[in-house]
C-alpha cells in the first residue's frame, strides 16, 4: 500500500522552496511503520468489534500503554479515579490487590508494596505526551483569542475527509482530486477565510505553495520540521494518532482493498495531509516563533525512547490495578466454576429438542431459563454465523453482505430464493417475480424519503399529508408495542414473506456435504441429534440508533443471524446433503429436522421460521417449544429489567409490551445493554456451565474426547476466541479511553455518509468505538474494563500445540492481551508464558 504512494523520490519543482535531500527508503519505511499500527474501524452498518490495539499485540501491553501515552496521550489501562471508586466501594478487595501483587512478583521478579499502590491512586500518572510542532507553536495567550490550532487542524481535516468519503448521504458531492491528499489540498486552498480564523493573515500564500503530490509534501514537510530520521517513525505515528478516527477509517478502506488484492494510499495520504499542516504552520508564523519551536521539537523527539521507558515504569502501578480489577471478577468467577453443578432434573435418555444459540453473552440467560423450564430441551452454543463463511444477497437486491466474523472473508454465497408454500426447492420464476415486486416497492420508498430530505420540503410534505402524518408523529410520542420488523424484509410483498428463504447457492452436492460435515463436527452435533434441532441466531431491536448494529450478531459482521440460521437448516435438511454426510461417517437420523429461529436480544422473544416445511411431529414439538420460549423470555425480561430501570413486577404481557415500546422508542439511548460487562469465555462441555449464573460469559460447547486430533479446538481458538477477544477489547478501550476509542454522547451524534461513522456535534475527529450510553449508566461506568479470561477444557498439550502453531495467539497470551485458564480435572490452572500455574484467586 505504502510503496505505491512513495515509490518516487522528492520532486523539488513541486515544492514551494527547494527541499533538503530526503532518504526515500527511510521515508517509505517510516510511513509504512506508522500506518501498520492503525487498526481499521468498520462502518456503522457492519459494526465489527475490534481490539484497536490489535496491530500492536506483538508488544507487551504495558509497553503499548506507555507508547500510546507518550505519542498521543492515550489510555490503555483503567483511569485511576475509576479504580479509586471501585476500591472505595469494596468491589476491589485487599485480597484482590494481594493476588495481583503475587502474579506481578512471579512475572517480573520484584515485589511491589500494597501501600504504595493505594497511595498512587490519589495522583495522576506522571506521563507527558511528546509535543507536536503545532503544540509548540500555539502559545497559550493566543489560544484565548482565536481558534486553537490543534483543534482547527483536526476540524479542517475531518470535514475534508467527510466530504471526500461521502458516497451515500450528500445529494451533491464536491468534485475534486481522486486522491485524498489532492482533495484535501484543494479544500484548503479554496477556504479563503481559514487564515483569518487562525489569526494567520498570510496563510493562503503558503497553502497555494503546497506540493501537488503526497510524497513530495512529506519530504518537503520533513525539511521544514528538521527532524532527525531516527524520529520519523514515532513522529508519524503520533501524527496519525492525532486524527485517529479518520486514520482508522482509512485503514478500513485499505483492509477492504487488500481483500480484493489491491493497494490503497488513503492512510498514507492522510499522514501527508497531517504533516503538511505542521509545515504550513511553521512557514506561516514569524521566524522568531518558528526557530525555537523547531529546535525544541527536534530535541523532544530524540528523547522519545527515554520518555517511553519512564512512562512504562510509571504505568506499572496501573497494570497492577488492572490485574486487581480482574481478580475482583475472577474471584467469584472461579468460585462459581469450582462449585459442583446442581443435580439435573430427571431427564429423558435423549433430548426431544436441541436449541443451538450463539456464544453471545446474552444467550446465557435464555439457555439457563429453557433448561430450567423443560428437561426435554438441550441447549448448545457455537459462533452465531453457524460456520457459514458467507455473503448474503437479500431478495431483489444486488447486495453481497458479509455474514461472518470480521477477521474472515466470505467464501460461499447465501441468496434469498422463493418457493411454493410447503416446498423447499427454489422456484426461479417466483423468485424473479417477487424480486421485481420488491424492487418497485423499495424504489417508491426511496422516492418518499427523497421527498422529505430537504428541510423546506419536509414542512410542505407534512402539510400535504395533513392528518395522515399524525400516525408517524404518534409513534414517536407513544412508541408502539409492536414486535421487531426485520429490515431484510422491508418492501417485501405481504404474500411473499413466508416462502422467501435464504439458502446456500453455487456449491455442488459434494461441497455442500463437506461444508455441513465441518459445521456439525465443530458444533459437536455429529453423533447425538434430537428429533428437532433449532438453530437460533440473534439480533437486536432499536429505533433511531446509529449504532444499532452493535446490538446485532458480532459473528455475523454486525448483522442479524437469521439468514445463517435458516440457510444452515435448509442445508442440513437437504436429502442430497444427508446422503453425502453418511458417506463421511455422519448419519443424521431420518426423523431429525432442523429449523431456523431468531432470538431478539432486546425483548427476549424467539421467532421460528419456515414453519410450513416442518412435518407434523416436528411442528408439534415446535408448538410446545414456542410456549417454553415465551415462558423463558418472561423469566429473562424480569432478570434484565432492574438494570434497565424497568418494573420487574409487571404482569407478563405488560412487561413484554414495555420492552417492545422501549425498543421502538426513537428517543431511547439504551434499548439494551448489549455485551456490556462481558468478561470471560468458556470452551468446554455444557456440564461445566449448566445451572450456574454466567451472564458475563461467552459459552461455546466443546468436547475434547470427540476431538482427538485437536482440529476443532484449533478452529475455536483461532476463530471464536479471537472474536471474543476483539469484542472484549472494544468495550475495554471505549471505557478506558472514551475520548479516542469511544463514540461519545448519542444525543449529539451526526452520522457521516450514512454509515462511515459519527461526529459528536458538528465537528472534531470521527468518533469510533462505542457510545457512552452503551457503557455508562448515568452515575458511573456500568461496564467493568477487565481483559477477557478464556477457560478451556482440554489437555495442556493440545492448547499449547495450537498456540505454538499460531504466533498471534502466543502474542495475545504472552504479552498480556488476554488471560488463559484451563481445567485440570475439577481444578483450574492459569497460563503464564508456557507454564500452567495455580490460580492466585
Amino acid at each position: 500500500m505504502v510503496s505505491a504512494v512513495l515509490s518516487a523520490t522528492v520532486s523539488a519543482d513541486a515544492a514551494p522552496a527547494p527541499a533538503a535531500p530526503c532518504d526515500g527508503a527511510a521515508l517509505r519505511d517510516a510511513v509504512a511503520h506508522a500506518c501498520s499500527g492503525i487498526m481499521p474501524a468498520w462502518p456503522l452498518d457492519q459494526a465489527v468489534a475490534v481490539n484497536p490495539h490489535w496491530r500492536r499485540i506483538g508488544m507487551p501491553i504495558r509497553h503499548v500503554a506507555a507508547r500510546l501515552a507518550v505519542l498521543g496521550d492515550f489510555r490503555v489501562f483503567p483511569a485511576r479515579d475509576y479504580i479509586r471508586c471501585e476500591w472505595a466501594a469494596g468491589r476491589i478487595l485487599p485480597a484482590d490487590l494481594e493476588a495481583a501483587l503475587r502474579v506481578h512478583a512471579g512475572r517480573e521478579g520484584g515485589a511491589a508494596a500494597a501501600e504504595r499502590c493505594i497511595a498512587e491512586l490519589a495522583a495522576a500518572p506522571r506521563v507527558r505526551r511528546a509535543p507536536l510542532l503545532v503544540d509548540l507553536l500555539d502559545d497559550a495567550v493566543q489560544k484565548n483569542r482565536r481558534w486553537p490550532w490543534r483543534e482547527a487542524i483536526v476540524f479542517q481535516m475531518s470535514q475534508a475527509c467527510a466530504t471526500y468519503f461521502d458516497r451515500h448521504q450528500a445529494d451533491w458531492r464536491a468534485s475534486g482530486s481522486p486522491d485524498l491528499y489532492g482533495f484535501w489540498r484543494e479544500s484548503m486552498v479554496g477556504d479563503h477565510g481559514l487564515g483569518a480564523r487562525l489569526g494567520l493573515p498570510g496563510l493562503m500564500r503558503h497553502l497555494r505553495g503546497l506540493p501537488l503530490r503526497a510524497q513530495d509534501a512529506m519530504a518537503w514537510a520533513l525539511a521544514e520540521l528538521e527532524l532527525e530520521s531516527s524520529a520519523w517513525k514515532d513522529y508519524f505515528e503520533a501524527l496519525l494518532l492525532s486524527i485517529n478516527g479518520w486514520a482508522a477509517w482509512c485503514a478500513y478502506v485499505g483492509w477492504q482493498k487488500a481483500a480484493a488484492g489491491q493497494d490503497d494510499a488513503r492512510l498514507s495520504d492522510l499522514l501527508a495531509c497531517r504533516i503538511a499542516w505542521e509545515a504550513v504552520l511553521a512557514r506561516a508564523v514569524p521566524p522568531a516563533a518558528r526557530s525555537p519551536a523547531v529546535a525544541a521539537l527536534g530535541a523532544a523527539w530524540l528523547d522519545v525512547p527515554q520518555r517511553i521507558a519512564r512512562a512504562e515504569a510509571e504505568l506499572a502501578i496501573d497494570e497492577l490495578w488492572q490485574e486487581a480489577l480482574e481478580a475482583s471478577f475472577q474471584r467469584e468467577f472461579a468460585r462459581t466454576l469450582r462449585t459442583p453443578a446442581p443435580p439435573p432434573a430427571a431427564a429423558p435418555a435423549a433430548p426431544e429438542v436441541q436449541a443451538v444459540f450463539c456464544i453471545d453473552t446474552r444467550s446465557e440467560r435464555m439457555r439457563r431459563a429453557l433448561e430450567a423450564l423443560w428437561p426435554g430441551v438441550e441447549t448448545r452454543a457455537c459462533a452465531g454465523f453457524f460456520g457459514l463463511p458467507a455473503h448474503y444477497s437479500p431478495l431483489g437486491t444486488e447486495a453481497r453482505r458479509p455474514q461472518l466474523p470480521g477477521p474472515a472473508y466470505p467464501s460461499i454465497a447465501l441468496r434469498d430464493v422463493a418457493t411454493a408454500p410447503g416446498q423447499a426447492c427454489a422456484d426461479e420464476a417466483r423468485t424473479a417475480r417477487l424480486g421485481a415486486a420488491r424492487r418497485r416497492r423499495l424504489a417508491r420508498l426511496d422516492q418518499w424519503l427523497g421527498a422529505v430530505r430537504w428541510p423546506n420540503a419536509t414542512f410542505s410534505f407534512v402539510e400535504t399529508l395533513g392528518v395522515a402524518y399524525l400516525g408517524r408523529i404518534a409513534h414517536w410520542i407513544r412508541p408502539p408495542a409492536a414486535p421487531r420488523a426485520p429490515a431484510d424484509r422491508l418492501g417485501m410483498p405481504a404474500g411473499g414473506r413466508e416462502p422467501c428463504r435464504p439458502m446456500v447457492v453455487g456449491l455442488d452436492a459434494g461441497a455442500r456435504a463437506e461444508l455441513a460435515a465441518g459445521i456439525l463436527r465443530t458444533m459437536g452435533l455429529g453423533d447425538r441429534l434430537a428429533p428437532l434441532v433449532i438453530l437460533c441466531g440473534h439480533a437486536g431491536h432499536s429505533t433511531n440508533n446509529a449504532h444499532a448494529s452493535t446490538l446485532d450478531c458480532g459473528a455475523c459482521h454486525g448483522r442479524s443471524g437469521e439468514a445463517n440460521a435458516r440457510a444452515l437448516a435448509h442445508l442440513l435438511n437437504d436429502p442430497q446433503v444427508r446422503a453425502g454426510l453418511r458417506a463421511r461417517g455422519l448419519d443424521i437420523p431420518s426423523g431429525t429436522v432442523f429449523m431456523g429461529a431468531l432470538h431478539n436480544t432486546t425483548t427476549d422473544e424467539v421467532t421460528g421460521f419456515d414453519l410450513d416445511l416442518l412435518p407434523p411431529a416436528a411442528r408439534a414439538r415446535w408448538d410446545r417449544m414456542e410456549r417454553v420460549f415465551a415462558q423463558a423470555g418472561d423469566r429473562v425480561r424480569r432478570e434484565r429489567a432492574p438494570a434497565l430501570w424497568m418494573d420487574a413486577g409487571l404482569a407478563p404481557g405488560a412487561l413484554l409490551k414495555a420492552f417492545r415500546r422501549r425498543a421502538n422508542d426513537g428517543a431511547q439511548t439504551r434499548p439494551e445493554w448489549g455485551l456490556t460487562r462481558n468478561a470471560a469465555f468458556i470452551i468446554g462441555p455444557r456440564e461445566r456451565s449448566r445451572g450456574r449464573v454466567l451472564d458475563r460469559v461467552y459459552l461455546h460447547d466443546y468436547d475434547a474426547h470427540a476431538d482427538p486430533d485437536g482440529t476443532v479446538l484449533e478452529a475455536l481458538m483461532t476463530g471464536p476466541m479471537v472474536v471474543t477477544h476483539w469484542l472484549s477489547w472494544q468495550y475495554h478501550a471505549s471505557t478506558c479511553d472514551p475520548l479516542h476509542y469511544g463514540a461519545g454522547n448519542k444525543v449529539l451524534h451526526n452520522v457521516v455518509d450514512g454509515h462511515v461513522g459519527v461526529f459528536e456535534g458538528n465537528g472534531g475527529d470521527l468518533r469510533i468505538g462505542l457510545p457512552r450510553q452503551s457503557l455508562h449508566d448515568g452515575d458511573g461506568w456500568y461496564h467493568q474494563p477487565v481483559r477477557l479470561t478464556v477457560v478451556i477444557d482440554a489437555p495442556a498439550a493440545s492448547i499449547e500445540g495450537v498456540i505454538a502453531r499460531h504466533a498471534e495467539l502466543g502474542r495475545l497470551c504472552d504479552n498480556g492481551w488476554l488471560l488463559l485458564w484451563r481445567y485440570e480435572g475439577d481444578e483450574l490452572r492459569r497460563y503464564e508464558r508456557g507454564r500452567w500455574l495455580p490460580l492466585a484467586v
